[in-house]
């Protein structure tokens, strides 16, 4: 099998070689892992059997971002977040403390929260069994009427909670490693890109009708950029991304921009390329200036003066596509053209239904961290240009979407037994199969 790795890895150094100043440690660290043949049926995004199985061994054990410590800035602030059958109540229940409530009443079983809001108390609708913010039990209607119960154990049971880069993760299982453990390498890859000195500027959340890994597969990888968005082709090097791999959790894509794609037919001029990037004008290019250049100082600009202070990025952070996956739904995004994070999972029990988030997250101005964005809700019929907050991000993200379907159909009518994956391009995609399989086996 020929190694296509240098063509991506080698490319995109290239590229920081040219750059000016010092490119982050984090993007000069180079770790493509093969992860091998990894069998992929399938039934793996049509199963009902499958999905089962995900939720009991994998759902179970991993952490998983359950939302922004931004989005519960007050005591008595929560978000519902749900994965399956389970429900938690993500709160804020004392200054500095956040826990994770299983959001079950302990008498008959109701739902004690729905969505996000900010409650002083967690009181049952139904009957009014009451809870304190910490969990503990505060009163229960007639409690005369229940002899066996012992009101200093009858505490909410909680799953675990951890934080970083601002955001709020949650684990079901109590023998799961540390949430630090877990994260691999990186915390140190993001020393230079701190998450929680940003803020969530937007979230647009959408349903859509495909499993929740076909969802997720489509934003670990280039490759259906030629068939997908060919209008990114004169500024884009999709085929000559970079992809690497650290542990079993960790992965990586750069996907160089302010360059053409292999794919184009003939030489694209820098001017151009400028010209795309700047329709309003913004980015002139002085003589013998690089595209990436001009692109890089706009963005500095921009981002600046939107933010009231100077933010420093190196060429290729304020250029590049860079996003990093955490297994098994979470994807952060470091560089600023394009300050995204993702994340997938299903659609309650329906194998193939899957709910998407898409954040974005602006450095905090000069003046003081904004409200959170609350998240927009696209109802069926809606895409992501009705989420204008998005800005050129819903335009992209709908062709995605609108191909999304058809993948899932396309499985249930498959007769083979596997799919066929690249092996440089799609490494990504094995690398998170072979992980998955760790957790449920063949």
């Amino acid at each position: 099998m020929t190694d296509a790795r240098p063509r991506g890895e080698a490319y995109v150094q290239s590229l920081f070689d040219e750059d000016r100043g010092a490119v982050p440690a984090a993007l000069r660290s180079v770790s493509f892992a093969d992860p091998g043949e990894v069998v992929i049926a399938p039934e793996r995004y049509t199963s009902r059997a499958y999905h089962d199985l995900e939720v009991e061994r994998m759902w179970h054990k991993v952490w998983q971002m359950a939302c922004r410590e931004e989005d519960i800035p007050s005591v008595g602030d929560y978000v519902v977040y749900d994965i399956a059958d389970t429900s938690l109540i993500v709160m804020r229940s004392a200054p500095g403390r956040i826990q994770a409530f299983h959001n079950s009443c302990l008498h008959r079983g109701t739902q004690l929260r729905a969505g996000s809001g900010h409650s002083d108390e967690l009181r049952c609708p139904f009957h009014g069994f009451t809870w304190r913010l910490d969990g503990s039990l505060d009163r229960i209607p007639c409690q005369w009427d229940f002899p066996q119960v012992d009101p200093g154990g009858f505490c909410l049971p909680e799953a675990r909670v951890g934080t970083w880069g601002g955001f709020v993760f949650v684990n079901l299982d109590p023998a799961a490693p540390p949430l630090e453990d877990y994260l691999g390498v990186l915390p140190s890859h993001f020393t230079d890109w701190p998450l929680e000195d940003r803020y969530k500027s937007a979230h647009a959340v959408r349903t859509v009708a495909c499993n929740w890994k076909v969802a997720l597969e489509a934003f670990i990888e280039s490759y259906h950029t030629v068939a997908v968005h060919p209008q990114l082709l004169r500024t884009t090097g999709d085929s000559m991304t970079e992809y690497d791999m650290w542990g079993a959790n960790i992965s990586r894509m750069i996907t160089p921009v302010g360059v053409p794609s292999e794919h184009m037919e003939r030489a694209v001029p820098d001017e151009e390329i400028i010209r795309l990037m700047f329709s309003t004008g913004d980015g002139e290019a002085p003589p013998g200036a690089s595209a990436r250049h001009v692109i890089a100082d706009t963005t500095r600009r921009t981002i600046s003066s939107e933010a009231g202070r100077e933010v420093p990025m190196s060429d290729a952070e304020a250029v590049d596509a860079v996003e990093y996956f955490v297994f098994p739904n979470f994807m952060p995004w470091p560089s600023y053209t394009t300050p995204l994070v993702y994340r997938f999972r299903p659609n309650g029990n329906d194998p193939e239904s899957s709910i998407v988030d898409i954040m974005i997250l602006q450095p905090v101005p000069a003046s003081g961290r904004p409200p959170a964005a609350k998240p927009t809700v696209l109802q069926p019929g809606e895409t992501f240009l009705d989420a204008p907050e998005l800005g050129y991000i819903g335009r992209i993200l709908n062709q995605d979407f609108s191909t999304l379907p058809r993948v899932q159909r396309g499985l249930r009518a498959s007769v083979r037994k596997d799919l066929t994956l690249a092996h440089y391009q799609e490494s990504r995609i094995r690398h998170f199969h072979a992980t998955l399989t760790a957790y449920i086996g063949s």
